[in-house]
């Protein structure tokens, strides 16, 4: 190996860990936007499910489509491409003033994030040495979360010194500055972009149609009733844009969504319990400042202090946990972490109304620390095998699918939490409290994410062997 190998690939490096440091840092400061806005509005606190969804979903469905965009235009324009439209997002989100143009807004930022991640996983799957990669992802994934320890509370402290808008003003302009540092660190590749007319265009609608319909079915179903008209609408929506779905990626030449990469075990298992368990972060996240909203209302701050022990816990578990993965069998670090997330949701069924920092840190500390590691030891199954020509495409489905498992986990947690604490407070045969009913509802919800992630840790045992010797 040439002595000057590790210092290219790692020089090379650098915008895309910009990239990943802008999305992480961009995206602790607005962990609080969806709470902050809903009640500048005047909305009822369930409509912080639709602010969450629009950005996760958008980020997780367009991500196999500008992955398979960066296979054709280049990593560079790809990369430079997904930071302007990120830029973009932000300001619409600055000047939003109604719930769906905060929707829409949110959404253009997830289109963003979806042409900036793939690129990044596909620098370190083609350039990285093959016994660095879960390296590789470990940094990756320490500095999008590192990127993300001090947002929440910075964030927390924006709004209580002005408001949301100035906080999204302070995102647009961390953004644009971030785009200049990457254009100017980049240097212009020798990539020659392919043609675009095998591009797989009707397959990128019904991606985009199928999974967000896909998405819309739990939350629809919670906020507005099993039996209402929109939920009603969306069951019989989302089948017929499988079927076009299956139906379109069978006859395209280059489709979307690669069967060949899909059906392995090494792809298939992962994502099963990347459901299980990853989507229980954002949803936890955006719980516990609703959680805080209800039991401590004057305390605009701890629940940003909480998060980011929580993002600290994923940059540890990301160094500590996660390389391990190219020395030891990923099996053994996934269950010891997965066992981690279970203590950290148990810490949980100890919050109260009077709930310290402490407790909240520590349950989300815990809980960050396994997330940290599963997330890089997922992506070194997944993708390590993946050849540098179809890079970009391999790395977008699987974002898709890792990028689904949080806005899943924000459509069944985020309102069977908020909904419930609603049913407590008007229903109960005695009158209780919505300090209470948070309190009760936060305690069911542990006790959930606690079977998920025993599930979890038994589809571990059925992933194929990474190390054979």
């Amino acid at each position: 190996m040439n002595d000057f190998q590790p210092i290219s690939y790692l020089r090379g490096f650098i915008p895309y860990a910009l990239a990943a440091f802008l999305v992480g840092l961009v995206g602790g400061l607005t962990t609080v936007l969806g709470p902050a806005f809903v009640q500048d509005m005047n909305l009822a606190y369930n409509n912080t499910t639709w602010t969450a969804l629009a950005i996760a979903t958008s980020s997780a469905v367009c991500a196999p489509i500008l992955g398979k965009l960066s296979d054709v235009l280049g990593r560079r324009i790809t990369l430079l491409l997904g930071i302007s439209i990120f830029v973009l997002g932000n300001v619409l989100t600055a000047v939003a003033g109604s719930l769906v143009f905060m929707l829409f807004a949110r959404f253009v930022v997830g289109i963003g994030t979806a042409a900036i991640a793939p690129t990044v996983m596909s620098y370190i799957v083609t350039e990285f040495p093959p016994q660095a990669i879960a390296k590789g992802f470990s940094l990756y994934m320490l500095i999008s979360s590192s990127a993300v320890i001090f947002g929440p509370s910075l964030g927390g402290l924006i709004l209580e010194a002005w408001d949301w808008r100035v906080l999204m003003w302070v995102c647009v302009f961390i953004s644009a500055l971030f785009l200049i540092l990457c254009f100017l660190t980049h240097p212009y590749a020798s990539f020659t972009p392919k043609k675009m007319t095998n591009f797989d265009g009707l397959g990128a609608v019904f991606v985009i149609a199928f999974f967000s319909l896909l998405l819309c079915i739990p939350s629809f179903g919670q906020n507005f009733g099993w039996l209402s008209s929109g939920f009603l609408l969306v069951l019989i929506l989302a089948p017929l844009a499988l079927i076009g779905l299956i139906v379109s990626e069978k006859h395209a030449e280059n489709p979307i969504l690669s069967g060949r990469f899909m059906k392995r075990r090494s792809f298939i298992l992962p994502v099963m319990i990347l459901f299980l368990t990853q989507g229980l972060m954002q949803a936890n996240m955006t719980n516990v400042i609703v959680f805080v909203n209800y039991t401590q209302p004057d305390n605009t701050v701890i629940s940003g202090y909480a998060i980011s022990i929580m993002y600290l816990g994923m940059s540890l578990g990301s160094i500590f946990l996660g390389p391990l993965a190219d020395r030891f069998e990923p099996k053994r670090i996934l269950t010891v972490s997965l066992i981690l997330t279970a203590i950290g949701c148990g810490i949980m069924l100890f919050f109260s109304p009077i709930t310290s920092v402490v407790i909240l840190a520590s349950a989300l500390g815990i809980l960050g620390f396994g997330l940290g590691a599963n997330a890089t030891i997922f992506m070194k199954i997944v993708l390590s095998d993946l050849p540098a020509n179809t890079a970009g495409s391999g790395t977008g489905i699987y974002g898709l699918f890792r990028d689904l498992a949080a806005p899943f986990g924000v459509a069944v947690f985020v309102p069977l939490f908020t909904n419930q604490i609603t049913r407590l407070v008007a229903n109960a045969p005695a009158q209780i409290t919505s300090q209470a009913a948070a309190v009760s509802s936060i305690h069911t919800l542990a006790l959930i994410e606690l079977c998920c992630i025993a599930a979890g840790i038994i589809i571990v045992q059925l992933l194929p062997k990474i190390h054979h010797n």
